[in-house]
C-alpha cells in the first residue's frame, strides 16, 4: 500500500511519539524515519505505530513505514551498527535494529539515506545497494530507494541495480523547478518521487505575488496549494507539521484541482 501522504519525523526529538501517533489518527498512512538518531527518534515512531494497532485505530496493513539506512558519516555517536563491521554487515545490523525499533517483521519500504559522494556511486555505496538487494530477497524489505540524490546518480544506480529502486525522497527546492530533471527521470522509470521540505525550502517564492493570487483564488492555505501542485504534479509529498489542523489541511490538498495555468505557474514560480 503506497499512500498519497507521509508523514515526516525527522526532528521531532521527544515529541516524535505523540505526533507520530497524532499523524496516524488525523488519517496520515505513511511514516517516514530512519535509523539515524542524530536527526530521527526511530524507535518513538515505534511505539506510537505499535500503540496505535493495538488500540485499533489502524491494522499494519494499512501502513505504509519506510526507513533508511544511514553512513556513518551523517550519525552521531549513537551508531546502530558496528563502525568496525564492513558495510553489508552494516546494513544487516542497521535493518536489524529498525525492525526492533517500530516492532514489526517487515519494512514497506528502505531507503540508502543519501550516497557516500557527491557525483556518481563509490564502489561502498554499490555495496550498501547490493546488501540492501538481500534484504529484499528476504522479503523483509518490500520496496528500495535512496534520497538525497542527482540525476547522475539515480541514473547510475538505475543501470548498476538488480533490484531498481522504487522510490526516490529528495529536498524539493522551486529554484529547480521542484526537482524536475529527477522527478522527468523517475516518472520515466516508474520511480514514485517523494518531495520533502516544499514549504521550508520555498519560504521565498512561496510569498511571491503570482503564488499569493492562486492562494487567494482557489481559497485555499498556501501549504494546501503547494502540496496540491506536489499531488497533481506526480509527487509523493512529506508533510511534518506539528500541528493537527495542519495535519487535516494537509490531507484536504487531495480534494481541490489546479488549473493547468496554476500547475505553469506554479512550477516556474522561481524563474
Amino acid at each position: 500500500m503506497i499512500p498519497d501522504f507521509i508523514y515526516g519525523t525527522a526532528w521531532k526529538e521527544d515529541a516524535t511519539e505523540r505526533l507520530t501517533r497524532l499523524a496516524i489518527e488525523t488519517g496520515l498512512r505513511g511514516i517516514d524515519t530512519a535509523n539515524q538518531r542524530r536527526h530521527y527518534f526511530e524507535a518513538a515512531a515505534g511505539a506510537a505505530i505499535a500503540s496505535a494497532i493495538a488500540s485499533g485505530v489502524i491494522r499494519r496493513d494499512e501502513l505504509f513505514i519506510q526507513t533508511k539506512f544511514t553512513y556513518q558519516s551523517s550519525q552521531d555517536h549513537r551508531l546502530p551498527y558496528d563502525p568496525r563491521a564492513d558495510p553489508p554487515a552494516q546494513v544487516q545490523q542497521s535493518f536489524d535494529s529498525s525492525l526492533e525499533h517500530l516492532r514489526t517483521n517487515l519494512i514497506d519500504s528502505y531507503l540508502l539515506h543519501g550516497l557516500s559522494t557527491y557525483h556518481g556511486l563509490a564502489s561502498v555505496d554499490k555495496e550498501v545497494w547490493r546488501a540492501m538487494e538481500e534484504l529484499h530477497a528476504s522479503g523483509k524489505a518490500l520496496a528500495l530507494g535512496i534520497s538525497n540524490v542527482s540525476l547522475d546518480q539515480i541514473e547510475e544506480l538505475w543501470t548498476f541495480a538488480r533490484v531498481k529502486p522504487s522510490f526516490v525522497q529528495n529536498r524539493c527546492f522551486a529554484r529547480t523547478r521542484w526537482d524536475s530533471d529527477v522527478r522527468t527521470f523517475c516518472r520515466r522509470q516508474g520511480i514514485a518521487y517523494q518531495g520533502f521540505s516544499l514549504l521550508t525550502a520555498n519560504v521565498k517564492e512561496l510569498q511571491a505575488a503570482r503564488f499569493r493570487q492562486i492562494v487567494t483564488r482557489v481559497g485555499k492555505t498556501p501549504a494546501q496549494v503547494v502540496f496540491g501542485f506536489a499531488l497533481q504534479a506526480g509527487m509523493l509529498p512529506l508533510t511534518g507539521t506539528t500541528n493537527m489542523n495542519h495535519m487535516r489541511e494537509d490531507l484536504e490538498s487531495r480534494h481541490f484541482t489546479l488549473s493547468a495555468g496554476d500547475l505553469q505557474v506554479i512550477e516556474n514560480i522561481a524563474a
